[in-house]
C-alpha cells in the first residue's frame, strides 16, 4: 500500500520545494530478510536518526514485519516516540545522560544501556539494563578499568531488586574486530564472575552482521543495512530512498559561458543547461559539485558549477537534452542507471549515512511499499 505526503517521523508534510523523496519500505523489508538470513542470533532494527532519514516509524514496522524482533535507538525521546506510535516489543535506548527521564522508559518497557556507575545510580526500580563496555572506540561505554566496579554494582542492584541486567553490549570500531572481540569476551567473563547472567549479548552492527559471524552472539544491531547501505561493501542491498527534482528552466549557452557562484565552471562547448530546484539546504553535499551527476533523459548528466542552497545546474549536452518538467533522478537504488547515494558520498568524500540523514524537510516525502 502506498502512502503519500508522509514525513520522516510519520507526520504529514506539505513539502517546501519541488524536489521529492520516495522511501521504499519494500526495500527495507528485503534488506531485513537478507540481514536476518546472515545473523546467527536475533535482529535488532536500529532506527535512530529517524530511521537513517527514511522515517523511523515506517522503517521500524517494515523491519519488524520482515524478521527483526528488537528495535534500537540512541536517545530516549526516539524510543518514546516509537511507543507512542504503537510499536511494541523489545526496545533498547543506549545514549542518554544520567538525568534522562528513565522512569518514563521503565513505564514504556524500554531497556536502557548503562555505561557508567553514574548511569547505574540513576536507574529507577524496575529498569531493564544492558551494561555497555568500551572495547576500543574511546567513545561510549565503560572502560576496562571501570568495568569490574560497574559489574559488581550492577549485580548488587540486581540482588536488591532494583534492576534486571538483561544484556551486555559494545560497539565495533571497524577493522580492529579481533581485538575488540577479545575485549568483549573478557568483559563477559568478568560479568559472569560477578554473578551476572545476561541473556542478550550484542556487539555486531551491519558490517559485522554481513562479514563476521563470530561477533553475532545473541543479537545483531542493523541500522544502515536496513535502508540499503552496506559499510562492508560485500553485499548487494537495495537502496530504499530515491531523490528526484523537476527541471524548472532550460537554456542554451555558448562555449565559455560561466555558471554559478565564483564561476568555477565554464561550458567547454555550446551546450544546454537544466536547472533543478534542489540544493545543499535539501541535503546535497556542496563538496560533491565538481563531480556529482544526475540521471536526466535516460543518461548521466554532470553538475555544472557549484551546488547552491536551493538549486543546481546540470550540463545536458549540446542536443535538446532536457525540457521543463522533465524529472531528474538525483540518486536512487541504481536500478535504472541513476547515481546511488554511495556514489554521492564518494563524490563528497563522506559516508552515505551522512547524506541520507542530512536531507532536509523541504522535499515532499512519499512512502511506498508499506502495509
Amino acid at each position: 500500500m502506498a502512502t503519500g505526503g508522509v514525513g520522516r517521523a510519520g507526520a504529514a508534510t506539505s513539502g517546501g520545494s519541488a524536489a521529492r523523496i520516495t522511501v521504499d519500505l519494500g526495500a527495507v523489508a528485503d534488506n531485513t530478510r537478507t540481514l536476518a538470513a546472515r545473523a546467527r542470533g536475533a535482529v535488532m532494527a536500529v532506527v535512530k536518526a529517524d530511521g537513517f532519514g527514511h522515517g523511523a516509524i515506517g522503517v521500524a514496522r517494515a523491519a519488524l514485519g520482515a524478521g527483526a524482533t528488537w528495535l534500537g535507538v540512541t536517545g530516549l525521546g526516539e524510543a518514546l516516540a516509537l511507543r507512542a506510535a504503537g510499536l511494541d516489543g523489545p526496545m533498547l535506548s543506549w545514549l542518554n545522560p544520567p538525568g534522562a527521564d528513565f522512569p518514563a522508559a521503565v513505564g514504556q518497557r524500554v531497556d536502557l544501556a548503562v555505561p557508567s556507575l553514574a548511569h547505574l545510580a540513576a536507574m529507577p526500580r524496575g529498569a531493564r539494563i544492558h551494561l555497555h563496555l568500551d572495547t576500543g572506540m574511546a567513545r561510549d561505554g565503560a572502560t576496562a578499568g571501570e568495568w569490574v566496579a560497574l559489574c559488581r554494582a550492577a549485580r548488587e542492584a540486581e540482588l536488591g531488586g532494583r534492576v534486571t541486567v538483561v544484556g551486555v553490549m559494545s560497539h565495533l570500531a571497524g577493522p580492529d574486530t579481533p581485538a575488540a572481540l577479545r575485549r568483549f569476551r573478557a568483559g563477559l567473563e568478568i560479568a559472569y564472575a560477578m554473578g551476572l547472567r545476561p541473556r542478550v549479548r550484542h556487539l555486531a552492527a551491519t558490517a559485522a552482521t554481513l562479514t563476521a559471524p563470530e561477533t553475532h552472539f545473541d543479537l545483531v544491531r542493523t541500522g544502515a543495512g536496513l535502508v540499503g547501505i552496506d559499510p562492508s561493501g560485500t553485499t548487494a542491498l537495495r537502496g530504499a530512498m530515491t531523490l528526484t527534482a523537476p527541471v524548472v528552466e532550460v537554456r542554451r549557452v555558448a562555449a565559455g559561458t560561466p555558471v554559478g557562484y565564483d564561476h568555477t565552471w565554464r561550458a567547454p562547448r555550446d551546450t544546454t543547461l537544466a536547472l533543478l530546484p534542489v540544493g545543499y539546504a535539501d541535503g546535497l553535499p556542496r563538496s560533491a559539485g565538481p563531480r556529482g551527476e544526475v540521471l536526466l533523459g535516460g543518461r548521466r548528466c554532470r553538475i555544472a558549477g557549484r551546488i547552491s542552497m536551493d538549486q543546481v545546474v546540470v550540463d545536458t549536452g549540446p542536443g535538446d537534452g532536457a525540457r521543463i518538467g522533465d524529472i531528474a533522478v538525483v540518486f536512487g537504488p541504481g536500478d535504472g542507471g541513476e547515481p546511488t547515494v554511495t556514489e554521492w558520498a564518494g563524490w563528497a568524500g563522506t559516508l552515505p549515512h551522512e547524506i541520507v540523514t542530512g536531507l532536509g524537510n523541504r522535499p515532499h516525502r512519499h512512502v511506498v511499499g508499506g502495509n
